[in-house]
Formats: structure tokens, C-alpha cells, sequence
């Protein structure tokens, strides 16, 4: 922040530069449609209810997708909600 107050002034140094950074999404169409099957079936034996981190690992087993982290189950049943 010091460093763009110098070089780019005060109201530069207020507002955070937009990223440039990409995101590749691990869940097409496709994937986020499995996802929400699955959240809404029956959980797994001896559970009462899917968690964000079986809904992962089951995605990975069921072959949906190689890796996928909580978190973006987490993010896409929030926006598919």
C-alpha cells in the first residue's frame, strides 16, 4: 500500500487493483448438477446428513472430477441455491 501511495498517489493507494488472476471452475454443468443429486439423496450409513467434506471425497470417488476441496462444494451449493 506504501509503495502505490508513492508511485500512484493517495486516491490510488484507497482501492485495491482489480485481479488479473484467473479461476478455472472444477464443476461444469454437469458436475454441479451431480453435486446437488447427491446432496439430496440419503447420506451415507451411520450419518445423518452429507457434509461439505463428503460431498468432496464423494465427487473424487464417483469420478465427477480428479480433486475437488470443500470449499468449492461449499461456494457452488451456495450460487446453485
Amino acid at each position: 500500500m506504501r509503495k502505490r501511495f508513492v508511485e500512484e498517489g493517495f486516491e490510488a493507494s484507497l482501492w485495491p487493483k482489480p485481479t488479473t488472476r484467473t479461476y478455472v471452475r472444477k464443476l461444469d454443468g454437469k458436475g454441479e448438477a451431480r453435486l446437488t443429486t447427491l446432496a439430496c439423496s440419503d447420506p451415507p450409513r451411520g450419518r445423518s446428513r452429507w457434509t461439505l467434506r463428503l460431498l468432496a471425497d464423494r465427487l473424487v470417488a464417483l469420478g465427477v472430477v480428479e480433486t475437488i476441496s470443500y470449499e468449492a462444494v461449499r461456494q457452488t451449493m451456495k450460487k446453485t441455491s
